[in-house]
């Protein structure tokens, strides 16, 4: 689907003729932005949706959405946080590095994130329990949860004496993650080969690097670009037999091997729970920010066969989901 297609589908055009903003003067108008694309996360949306929904406002009805994407350029944001801000929308949701840029272009309007990094050391509240200022959400800890997908993935990487790591750099979240999954693997004594990638390119070239190395599996980690991309990742892992754990669900059933993390889908259900709770009077300050509860590891064995690799029971025991 085409990209101008996708944003006519979410119903929030980039831009509305003058009249129509004036007839819909009276809806409140929230701004729905994100630093990577729009159209590798519609479940994202649709599950925002469905909490917005709950929470007594649907969409075209009695609230209406204007999304904006930075398509992976993180220097997009600002101009595009500073263009909701003019508007004026009456809450700002994004993920975190999005939720960031929103806050340098406002201290007033309500800001709901959802994100996977560590919201008080990265600035975005005070403390969880007590945001303190415009910004609350729902945060999902999936940089921590590194150490525990490189224990899960190291029966793959079938005596190789190098795992690969793929890593979006320069967050808060993703280079906390390399350093506990440096911490890990010394511990291990297993060796890893760490790219970074912030462009489809990228990830090319790292491919090519871990082939080169003789990788035995691929670790990818977390954040809204590798999520973005994750097709992209499972055609080259199956291009290249290359066994691999993801952060998220949405990959495994794309077809990569394995997933554990959080469920971001439930994740943004509850964004959208408490932007209707902002948007029916209640401040950002006085929100706690939420934890996800709720984790999955989830196994393909489809992609396990075409692989030609054996999951071991241990690891099939321990599953929440097999996809067969």
């Amino acid at each position: 689907m085409r990209r101008r297609e996708f944003i006519l589908l979410l119903g929030g055009a980039v831009a509305w003729p003058f009249v129509a903003r004036a007839q819909q003067s009276a809806m409140p108008v929230v701004g729905f932005l994100r630093s990577t694309s729009l159209a590798a996360a519609p479940q994202l949306v649709a599950a925002f949706r469905k909490g917005l929904n709950e929470a007594g406002f649907v969409q075209g009805q009695s609230v209406r959405i204007e999304f904006r994407s930075a398509e992976d350029h993180a220097d997009r944001l600002p101009g595009l946080a500073a263009e909701l801000v003019r508007w004026p929308v009456s809450v700002i949701v994004g993920d975190n590095i999005a939720a960031r840029a929103a806050m340098s272009a406002t201290k007033m309007i309500p800001i709901v994130y959802g994100g996977g990094g560590d919201p008080v050391k990265e600035g975005l509240v005070a403390s969880l329990n007590r945001p303190g200022g415009n910004v609350t959400g729902v945060n999902f800890f999936t940089g921590v949860l590194g150490t525990k997908r490189l224990e899960l993935l190291r029966p793959f990487a079938r005596k190789a004496a190098t795992i690969a790591v793929l890593i979006y750099p320069n967050t808060t979240q993703t280079e906390a993650e390399r350093v506990d999954l440096q911490t890990a693997a010394h511990a291990m004594g297993q060796q890893l080969v760490i790219r970074d990638v912030s462009s489809e390119n990228d990830i090319d070239v790292a491919f090519a690097a871990f082939v080169a190395r003789g990788a035995g599996a691929l670790l990818v980690g977390s954040g809204p670009f590798l999520f973005s991309h994750r097709e992209r990742v499972v055609a080259l892992t199956a291009r290249h037999v290359l066994p691999t754990i993801f952060s998220n669900r949405d990959a495994a059933v794309a077809g990569g091997l394995m997933s554990y993390g959080p469920n971001v889908n439930d994740a943004f259900h509850q964004v959208g729970l408490y932007t209707g709770r902002i948007l029916k009077g209640e401040k950002p300050a006085d929100l706690p920010v939420m934890q996800a509860v709720k984790f999955e590891f989830v196994i393909n064995l489809k992609t396990a066969k075409s692989l030609g690799v054996d999951v071991p029971p241990t690891l099939l025991a321990l599953a929440d989901e097999v996809i067969e």
